[in-house]
């Protein structure tokens, strides 16, 4: 992917962290970031920071319609992928690759009904700890991405995305089981995310030794128990390799999911354990701990305002 152009779709955390690192490295010609007309205009003139430091991004209308990118990542929450899918659809052409840092275990699929299956490489955000508050970011810990491709037609569209990461110096690891992984994250997503907002406490709060560890290593063995159903070697020591990785985050950060809940907006608890008590009743499994996770969310939820 020599002089490949990238196009990110979701300005949040993850969005601004990886955004200004690709911009950087790459030169801001050849990534935009794809906005409607009125983000367009108030991130212009309130700007983007990422630990203090300006961004000098290149926003590009939704509605432009020019040479398609390369490589599209999908940064936008779960609740607003319909519009964002919607915002994307000049930047895809037929050899755009794209890639979804989406939490959860469904979004490659909605991307692949949408524009193509071919042309999803399936894509997890690992280890970062990034904490948005408006448009100012701060993040110690940059994480990496894990990507990899679940069908053979997809490898060499994976290596033209591995050799843009390396030009830019970008952190990623090929995965051979990458639907693995997409999983192994899910369960972290479950356990500290839901954990960390309904007891409104920091990531501190579930790391090893916090008083909401075992809350959210409970959460992740009801996932772990879906996830074999489903036929996914997803077992115990996944539990313990998510808390290894929760462990090197700042103890004073915050999820999304958290951060979410302080903004009052609505969280993806759907996504989370919402997915696992539907996929539990499909395979008649208790999940008592994900079962109130999802009430007191949905509790909380109801009282914004």
């Amino acid at each position: 992917m020599t002089e490949g152009t990238v196009a990110i779709v979701g300005l949040g955390a993850l969005g601004i962290l990886y955004g200004k690192h690709l911009s950087d490295a790459l030169g801001k010609n050849r990534v935009r970031i794809i906005v409607n007309a009125e983000r367009k205009k108030r991130y212009e003139k309130e700007g983007v920071i990422l630990n203090g430091e300006f961004c000098n991004f290149k926003y590009v209308l939704e509605t432009e319609q020019d040479r398609p990118a390369d490589l599209i990542i999908v940064a936008t929450k779960s609740l607003t992928l319909n519009s964002g899918i919607e915002s994307m659809k000049h930047q895809v052409g037929e050899q755009s690759t794209i890639l979804s840092l989406i939490n959860g275990i469904s979004s490659e699929g909605i991307l692949g009904e949408a524009f193509g299956h071919e042309k999803v490489i399936p894509t997890v955000a690992i280890g970062m700890d990034a904490t948005r508050e408006g448009q100012n970011v701060r993040s110690k810990v940059k994480g990496w991405l894990q990507i990899g491709a679940d069908t053979p037609e997809k490898e060499i569209r994976l290596c033209k995305v591995m050799s843009l990461f390396d030009e830019a110096e970008f952190p990623y690891v090929v995965e051979d089981n990458i639907t693995l992984k997409i999983w192994e994250k899910f369960i972290m997503n479950v356990g500290v995310n839901q954990v960390v907002m309904v007891n409104e406490t920091t990531y501190g709060g579930v790391q090893t030794g916090g008083p909401y560890h075992e809350q959210a290593r409970a959460a992740m063995a009801e996932v772990v128990r879906v996830a074999q159903a489903e036929g996914i070697a997803l077992d115990e020591t996944h539990i313990q390799k998510a808390f290894d990785i929760i462990d090197t985050v700042d103890p004073d950060g915050r999820p999304s999911m958290r951060q979410d809940g302080l903004a009052r907006r609505p969280s993806e608890v759907e996504l989370f354990s919402g997915t696992v008590l539907a996929k539990s009743e499909k395979y008649t499994l208790e999940a008592p701990v994900n079962g109130y996770l999802y009430n007191e969310v949905r509790r909380m939820e109801s009282e914004y305002e």
